[in-house]
């Protein structure tokens, strides 16, 4: 194999495909990345055997044939080099010269046949949604992912794609986060899968914030999501979710109309005290035209005044800073609505306009 390609093409294509390489795998070659160059195109490819990411790049060709190369090494060789264009070329042994201006280095490679190849999914049928669209959603959903394995399928969100509407949701016990959004997809196709949360991670930083299209399309246990010259194939999570349409309340007590800013501003202010105590505590009375917040510590006390518009009964309710403020952080309207039940009822956050998210958080239950 050798090939001759710029520094920025081979170190953008290697930190994009990194994001796939098994940290801890019992498989030494999943700690490399693999460089195969066939059919006039140079590809770079990882894999965890959960997550594969595969991506193109441009260079000169001169050579067929297949490498793996440590990440660790040629991401930290690659990125130290200067501005020029790289030679990269093995022989039969798989040892690998790397050139570029005066600087030569040699390291060992393994047999690109050994490295697994990635599932295949060539489903015809793919769905169309604006890379920035995709992005957004995730970013406003991701938070909400379990972090603990005791519940595996809440580790991920589920994905639903129906006619030309997608979703985005993804629970952990203590809160709901719903993102929904609009396909190219016009047909009667329908998907809803456990995407984990870590594909959607990776995703998330390699899409852009333009309006190009992201392709998705499934076969198997596995979803394939080809981004430009980039394509993410990760195994789905097996089982099934939990029924969220039941958990969100239909109706409401009270519902409060305020500033998303004035409120996000107020509970990160008193969670500097509520973050001392067990649980993140702050409590919330709603009053006709004010929404007053406080927390105790040990080491002081909050008082938060904020205008809102009541609509229904006067309440107090106490929750867990943290579930709010990741949420108020994540959403870009001005204004919002807090809908409420009773005091150990949830909270639902919904736009003042529109159905586009849904947020759910679960009181804490205090003793007065």
């Amino acid at each position: 194999m050798r090939i001759i390609c710029s520094k920025n093409n081979l170190l953008n294509g290697f930190l994009t495909v990194q994001k796939a390489v098994s940290s801890r795998s019992s498989l030494p070659i999943l700690e490399g990345i693999l460089i195969e160059v066939e059919e006039k195109k140079i590809k770079l490819v990882a894999t965890d055997l959960e997550i594969g990411i595969e991506s193109y790049i441009e260079g000169e060709i001169l050579e067929e044939g297949s490498v793996v190369l440590s990440s660790k090494i040629i991401v930290d060789l690659i990125r130290k080099l200067p501005d020029a264009s790289v030679e990269i070329k093995t022989d039969e042994n798989n040892r690998t010269w790397i050139q570029c201006a005066s600087s030569e280095f040699v390291i060992q490679g393994q047999s690109g046949l050994d490295f697994p190849e990635l599932p295949e999914v060539n489903n015809q049928q793919k769905i169309e949604i604006p890379q920035d669209l995709l992005k957004h959603m995730i970013r406003q959903t991701i938070f909400s992912v379990a972090v603990e394995e005791t519940r595996p399928i809440l580790t991920g969100a589920l994905m639903e794609i129906k006619e030309d509407q997608i979703s985005l949701v993804a629970l952990d016990g203590y809160r709901l986060a719903l993102r929904k959004g609009k396909t190219s997809n016009h047909e009667n196709y329908f998907i809803s899968e456990v995407i984990p949360g870590r594909t959607l991670n990776e995703i998330s930083k390699i899409l852009t914030e333009d309006e190009e299209m992201v392709q998705i399309s499934k076969m198997g246990n596995h979803i394939l999501f080809e981004v430009g010259k980039t394509n993410i194939t990760s195994r789905l999570l097996e089982g099934e979710f939990i029924n969220y349409k039941q958990i969100i309340p239909e109706e409401y007590k009270t519902r409060v109309k305020l500033s998303k800013n004035a409120f996000f501003d107020s509970c990160e202010r008193a969670a500097l005290l509520a973050r001392q105590g067990k649980n993140n505590l702050i409590k919330m009375q709603l009053n006709q035209d004010t929404l007053v917040i406080t927390s105790n510590a040990e080491i002081g006390k909050v008082h938060e005044e904020i205008p809102i518009e009541l609509e229904g009964e006067e309440l107090k309710i106490a929750f867990n800073s943290k579930y709010f403020i990741e949420a108020l952080r994540n959403i870009d309207d001005e204004e919002i609505f807090l809908e409420f039940t009773t005091s150990v009822s949830p909270c639902v956050i919904k736009p003042t306009e529109g159905e586009y998210f849904t947020y759910l958080i679960l009181p804490v239950r205090v003793i007065e």
